[in-house]
């Protein structure tokens, strides 16, 4: 018998998980009028359209979007260096303040899209098998996919 039908009935815990790459997050940077604007924190990708004025291009957090900016957000810098995902070396406090933003701003706030490559795949491109879907109890993740 073919496997299909096993696939359509998932459970629905199991929304799906959309994968991006840095190239195609770099797409969502709020520079196109009607595209989705996307920031990803901590490997999450989160949709923050919502926020436009906030991440919409010229917007004060403009350089935050299209990317994960994990760094820049634990320090609130803006500085090119560090948006990136890399949290090396932040301080207790630092990283206190992301998980702090992380869940009380970006989850609280905003629809999970996806996650980062980095956080679903290991280095050499294997599945991460620690990897877990982040929660969001109070939204209703549409199937997009």
């Amino acid at each position: 018998a073919p496997a299909e039908p096993q696939l359509r009935f998932r459970p629905p815990a199991e929304a799906p998980v959309r994968l991006f790459t840095e190239p195609e997050l770099a797409r969502y940077d709020g520079q196109q009028e009607g595209q989705p604007i996307y920031l990803a924190v901590k490997g999450v990708v989160f949709d923050v359209t919502s926020g436009k004025e906030f991440y919409g291009k010229g917007a004060p957090y403009n350089a935050l979007v299209g990317k994960d900016s994990t760094r820049g957000v634990a320090k609130m810098s803006l500085d090119p260096a560090d948006l990136t995902h890399d949290t090396t070396g932040l301080t207790e406090e630092e990283l206190k303040s992301l998980d702090d933003i992380f869940n009380n701003v970006y989850k609280a706030k905003y629809p999970i899209v996806g996650y980062t490559s980095r956080r679903i795949l290991n280095e050499d491109g294997s599945p991460n098998l620690d990897f877990k879907p982040e929660d969001q109890p109070h939204f209703n993740i549409k199937d997009e996919f």
